[in-house]
């Protein structure tokens, strides 16, 4: 009545039913740790061989093996079984075809509870160290971009309102901002995900002389998980990881927003390649920007899986419990899902590419006449007006009461405060003078905004300047 195949089928008098094999085996998706697994084994061989607990003869057998068995998870030969549960009985399993009783020694002095801990802790230190290049390029094309468009002017927008005259490249610095504390918090999230689990055993440590060290020093940790109960149990490395992923979503799902609404007619600002867009099966004008929009979509797909990995562990008592098997598909689809969001972002920003006057690739494109249109369309140049009065001493409260006097008396005549004659404006404030259209222009608006953080032009190609000084480290 007992599956051998089991690594505990020895306690039970019957097969596990065949719907409960489905239900609690996780081969199918644990399977992408496969060769973080052997990664970690061939280090635990190596360190239970070092120690005296197995003999040289089973390390080289071990290693022999797993070496054949890497190369057919490769080229995808390796034959997964549901009724072996997970990647590491599988492993485990093919490694004891291969090399005899070897193979049943490498599970020495290790469960499965600190082995997948610490295959997770590798593939996820991994990904971190894909998404921190990745985040890096899509910085790269925000300051090549920015670049281009430093003294581009728009409006900015407060309630989605215009509000006061930016650049384009200020607007989109501000995402390198954001992405560059993503990158920081992940990179300070890597440090935690850092600690070895192994030889956390079960949940009490090991009875055997292991050398736990000497694994973490051997797989590239900075040090070990000091506690077995907290080592083989705790899920906060993940979590964490998944809130950093959530964060970087939730940034790009707000650049995204804008860029659904900047690239429609009624604003008109960008064109976003046709290689990031869809037609419409009925309607044969339309295109339609699919990548911003299913990046807005899956950033709730993200955070839904940060809010299931918190529930996942917070009824859970020590130590480890089958309801760990579920901390991994959103978790892997977390990170394929900001993989693929980042390196299409990165592109997606490139401008067109121009040889010999010739466009040889589309790519993103803004419409500057557009969006000088719509600084205009606002009155956002009033606060500047204020400001002129305030420095001609009138106190800010009263400047603010005349300006919308003004912007009142403008609104009703269609025009905008820069086309009032310097002696209309007089009469909301006999401070006004000749001088007032220097400061309503939208171009002076910017070049007065010259402090550092400031949207004027040459402040904004310091502020490329230092993200790309500080991007070589």
């Amino acid at each position: 009545m007992q599956d051998k195949n089991k690594g505990w089928s020895g306690r039970f008098s019957e097969p596990v039913d065949a719907l409960v094999k489905r239900y609690t085996a996780s081969v199918m998706f644990d399977k992408r740790l496969a060769e973080f697994d052997i990664q970690g084994s061939l280090a635990h061989a190596g360190m239970l061989a070092a120690q005296g607990i197995i003999a040289q003869e089973d390390l080289s057998a071990i290693q022999r093996g797993m070496a054949e068995i890497l190369e057919e998870i490769r080229s995808g030969d390796f034959e997964w079984s549901l009724d072996l549960e997970d990647v590491h009985l599988n492993i485990e399993k093919r490694l004891t075809d291969k090399v005899g009783d070897a193979g049943k020694r490498l599970h020495t002095a290790r469960s499965r509870n600190d082995q997948v801990a610490t295959d997770v802790r590798l593939w996820l230190r991994a990904a971190v160290d894909d998404i921190l290049v990745l985040i890096r390029e899509l910085q790269m094309s925000i300051l090549d971009l920015a670049e281009l468009h430093a003294d581009t002017l728009m409006p900015g927008f407060t309630h989605l309102q215009v509000a006061q005259p930016v650049t384009f490249g200020h607007h989109l610095m501000a995402y390198f901002e954001m992405l560059k504390r993503d990158a920081g918090r992940l990179a300070d999230c890597r440090k935690r995900i850092n600690r070895l689990p192994l030889g956390a055993a079960a949940l009490a440590g090991s009875g055997y002389p292991v050398d736990r060290e000497m694994v973490a020093r051997t797989l590239g940790f900075d040090g070990v998980c000091e506690n077995s109960l907290d080592a083989v149990s705790d899920r906060d490395f993940a979590i964490e990881f998944t809130a950093a992923s959530s964060l970087i979503m939730t940034h790009l799902s707000r650049f995204s927003e804008e860029l659904i609404l900047w690239s429609s007619p009624r604003f008109g600002f960008v064109d976003i390649a046709d290689r990031y867009c869809t037609g419409s099966s009925i309607m044969p004008q339309k295109k339609n920007p699919d990548v911003p929009e299913l990046v807005r979509g899956k950033t709730g797909r993200v955070n839904g899986h940060l809010v299931a990995l918190l529930t996942l562990m917070k009824g859970q008592p020590l130590a480890y419990n089958k309801d760990n098997q579920e901390d991994k598909e959103g978790l892997f689809d977390t990170v394929d899902t900001l993989i693929d969001t980042l390196t299409i972002y990165a592109d997606m920003l490139r401008p067109p590419v121009v040889e010999n006057g010739v466009v040889v690739k589309a790519g993103f494109k803004v419409n500057k006449e557009a969006m000088r249109r719509a600084v205009l369309e606002g009155f956002a140049t009033a606060t500047d007006l204020a400001d002129y009065l305030v420095k001609k001493g009138l106190p800010f409260r009263d400047a603010h009461e005349a300006v919308a006097r003004a912007v009142r008396h403008a609104e009703s005549k269609g025009c905008d405060l820069a086309d009032l004659p310097w002696d209309e404006l007089r009469q909301f404030s006999d401070l006004v003078a000749e001088d007032v259209h220097a400061v309503l222009t939208p171009e002076g608006s910017l070049a007065s905004r010259k402090h550092i953080g400031g949207t004027a032009p040459e402040q904004v190609r310091q502020a490329i300047a230092r993200a790309r000084e500080a991007l070589k480290d």
